[in-house]
Parts: C-alpha cells; structure tokens; sequence
C-alpha cells in the first residue's frame, strides 16, 4: 500500500540532507514585481489627462454645437465655482480683472491696427459657478467696448470632430 508523506516530513534517520534543507534561507526574486510596477507606470503616464486651466479647477457647461472656424485674438478668463478669475491662464484678482483686460486691449489695437471686432473675450466659467461673477465679466467687457463675447463649454458628442 502507498503512503502519502508531506515534503517537509523526512524520515528520523539523522541523515545530514535534512539538516541542510532546514537551514537554507528563502529566496525573494524581485524581478517579476518590478515588471508589473513599470508596466502600471506606463499605463497610468498614458491615460493620464492633463487640464488646459490648471490654475483655476473649472468644470464648463455642456452643449452639441459646431465650432468656429475664424480666428481671431482672444482673451481668455476663466472663473472657478468659488468666483476666482484666471485671466489668459494667470490668477487675476477681481479689483484688477477691468484694467487688465483694458490694458490687453490696448496692446493688440496698438500692434494689429485692425477694428475691435477681431478681439474675442472666451469666458470659461465652471458650471457651478455663480451668476454674478460671470456677470461682473460681461460688464467689464462691455465697459471695455469689447462686443465678441464667447462662452466656452464642453462637446457632448460621443466622437467630436477635430479641425
């Protein structure tokens, strides 16, 4: 008849193997972990997004329209949902916000010699963010006889179509 024995469980003849097998240290190989740790790095470096306003946490409204193909000079404020203002992607204060925007005018009229049409403000404003500090951007674009107002929000189109 056969019987089953465990690895570990020798035979008690005071052979000197087993004194060895007892004292031989276990071996740890790394390699493998260090495979799957570069092989997660590389996917988390591939899928990793990376915002345009990165200064200011802004989540834009969503709308399916076109978008536009003429080009023009834009001056770009974003406003967070706490009424922070980033003005071309530099935190602006509120009291400044008018006379940068004002001064911005002023350089491209003074370098581009074309009409006030050309000049386009883009407010990105988040989602949640509230009314009146969208408003008080509207009202110093107006008071700045800036006319061409944009508003920025995300495509909700499953597949949107690059230019």
């Amino acid at each position: 008849m056969l019987e089953h024995r465990p690895l570990l469980d020798y035979p008690k003849t005071g052979d000197s193997d087993r004194q060895d097998i007892a004292h031989l240290a276990p071996e740890i190989n790394l390699i493998p972990f260090i495979d799957v740790l570069l092989v997660i790095l590389i996917f988390l470096m591939i899928s990793t997004t990376f915002t345009q306003y990165q200064e200011l946490s802004i989540t834009l409204p969503s709308v399916a329209g076109e978008n536009s193909a003429s080009i023009v000079k834009e001056i770009r404020v974003a406003v967070s949902k706490d009424g922070k203002y980033a003005l071309n992607g530099n935190v602006v204060e509120t009291s400044a916000l008018a006379e940068k925007i004002s001064h911005i005018k002023n350089q491209v009229m003074q370098n581009n010699e074309a009409n006030i049409d050309t000049l386009r403000i883009v407010i990105s404003a988040d989602a949640k963010a509230s009314h009146q500090a969208v408003m008080q951007v509207l009202e110093i674009a107006s008071q700045a006889g800036l006319n061409n107002i944009v508003f920025a929000t995300q495509d909700t189109q499953a597949n949107p179509k690059k230019r």
